[in-house]
């Protein structure tokens, strides 16, 4: 499975990818069995709009990258999930600073699979989504 490998980006072991890097994410929890992990970003004030607040497609892609190692961590070594559709309610404005993301995997089937995210600062949610996504074989 896959979760050995989330478990070495955790351990510092193995890069985090590039994209999580920018977002300034850090494993915090991982559960294969659940299919959920927890993941903290970092609110830079380079993501911020013009009155102070992190602009929605920052707080997207957070969400987008707590659901989808949800569900990587579940996925054989031969195996990637590619998001078919992503929906997002923003619910209060995010601050420059730590956010907290929640993702989990509602349903897997043999391809599709339905997931879900909460993103909180200070522990009041701010956004949350929800995306489906296929599972595919890794090309050789």
């Amino acid at each position: 499975m896959r979760e050995n490998l989330f478990r070495k980006i955790q351990n510092g072991e193995h890069p985090m990818p590039s994209a999580a890097v920018t977002l300034g994410a850090q494993i915090i929890e991982i559960s294969a069995e659940l299919g959920s992990i927890v993941i903290e970003f970092e609110g830079k004030s380079a993501f911020t709009n013009p009155v102070g607040n992190i602009q929605g497609g920052f707080l997207v892609a957070m969400l987008d990258d707590t659901m989808g190692p949800a569900l990587a961590v579940t996925l054989r070594e031969d195996e990637f999930a590619p998001t078919l559709d992503l929906t997002t309610q923003f619910i209060a404005s995010a601050k420059i600073g730590k956010l907290v993301g929640y993702g989990r995997v509602v349903s897997k089937g043999k391809n599709v699979c339905f997931l879900e995210s909460e993103l909180k600062q200070n522990g009041k949610l701010v956004a949350k989504a929800s995306a489906t996504a296929v599972i595919r074989q890794i090309p050789r």
